[in-house]
């Protein structure tokens, strides 16, 4: 793909948030209409069932991990100097960041991502949260909050300058990564099968795993031709949200892959729950609800950035390039939210957000 004349054209910064835009909209349609949501699949997982949620939620991950991993082999992508790998992990945020963030999207009744896709359909209580979310993201970058994610994130920290390859410090080969993506898609079609679940889904499924590949590959493709240096980045956020909310407040800011992500995304849900005819408005049912998505949107919006990666960001694009402290975040999220699900009593909450 040559992307010189489109750089020419439009400029490098453009065609940055171009890519983004292009990216969410794939992630926005895909998760719209899957229902993709690691909220779902973890509060699934700890009433002690392996259905549809856990199923989607595995086949989106294997999705990413064989694209990624496929594409590197192929030697269509590098992602040797991603963001998320070319700077020093902290280990001590990723297991407090993991566990804020996974408790708190059970409070929220969704996580970042998922509600995100949720506000662009109608749904008020995830455009609350989501604004709060992306308000005390800021914060924690920042803001107020910075000096404390900062102490957190240096408690135990990655060597070397650089986070941990888990393919390289176990010494697989590098096709490992691939059988892994595989292996993990087996279980995701089987769990599938066993649910019934139907194959649109699953394709939908799939597509918002090829989403978190795609960003990669569009970033990477971009550095390649860049003159200024260009991150290799792709779906998450913790970082886009508040990198937007800040956009929309600057007039000074500058446009980048962030920035076309977040728009794309809830522009791609609104037309897939239009075209689905699934749009309607919908708001919290009471105050207790409501202060509980409040408090779940501080804990992700403090724990995603100090974890380094939303349930996305680190659990679906952190995961498929295999960086060490994504994966640990991961385990965290996952035993974050099936701990506050397990505290709530798993009373009265729907597994669907």
């Amino acid at each position: 793909m040559d992307l010189v004349p489109l750089v020419e054209r439009i400029g490098e910064s453009p065609t940055a948030a171009l890519f983004g835009l292009i990216t969410g909209l794939i992630f926005g349609v895909a998760a719209q209409r899957s229902r993709f949501c690691l909220r779902a699949a973890t509060v699934e997982f700890a009433r002690g069932h392996m259905q549809d949620k856990v199923a989607v939620w595995l086949l989106t991950f294997s999705t990413a991990v064989v694209w990624v991993q496929g594409a590197q082999l192929l030697g269509f992508l590098d992602t040797s100097e991603a963001r998320m790998m070319a700077v020093p992990g902290s280990w001590s945020g990723a297991i407090i960041g993991g566990l804020l963030f996974g408790a708190g999207m059970v409070l929220a009744r969704g996580c970042s991502g998922r509600l995100l896709v949720l506000a662009a359909t109608g749904n008020m209580r995830s455009i609350v949260s989501g604004l709060i979310f992306a308000v005390v993201a800021q914060m924690s970058l920042t803001g107020w909050l910075a000096p404390v994610r900062d102490f957190l994130a240096r408690l135990w920290v990655t060597s070397g300058g650089r986070n941990m390859d888990l393919l390289a410090a176990v010494h697989l080969p590098k096709e490992a990564g691939l059988m892994i993506g595989l292996l993990i898609a087996l279980l995701a079609l089987e769990l599938s099968r066993r649910n019934r679940i139907g194959f649109s889904r699953l394709v939908f499924a799939s597509g918002v795993g090829f989403a978190a590949a795609l960003g990669y590959g569009l970033t990477f493709a971009l550095s390649q031709v860049a003159f200024d240096p260009v991150q290799i980045e792709s779906l998450t956020f913790t970082g886009p949200s508040a990198n937007t909310l800040m956009f929309l407040l600057d007039r000074n800011s500058i446009l980048e892959f962030d920035i076309g992500l977040v728009p794309g995304v809830v522009i791609g849900s609104f037309v897939s729950a239009i075209l689905a005819r699934e749009f309607q408005f919908q708001a919290f049912e009471g105050a207790s609800p409501m202060r509980r998505a409040m408090i779940g949107a501080v804990m992700m919006g403090f724990g995603g950035m100090l974890a380094g990666g939303c349930a996305i960001g680190a659990g679906v694009s952190g995961g498929s390039i295999f960086a060490g402290t994504a994966w640990l975040a991961l385990f965290a999220m996952w035993i974050g939210g099936m701990t506050m699900d397990t505290l709530l009593g798993g009373e009265r909450q729907a597994v669907a957000a």
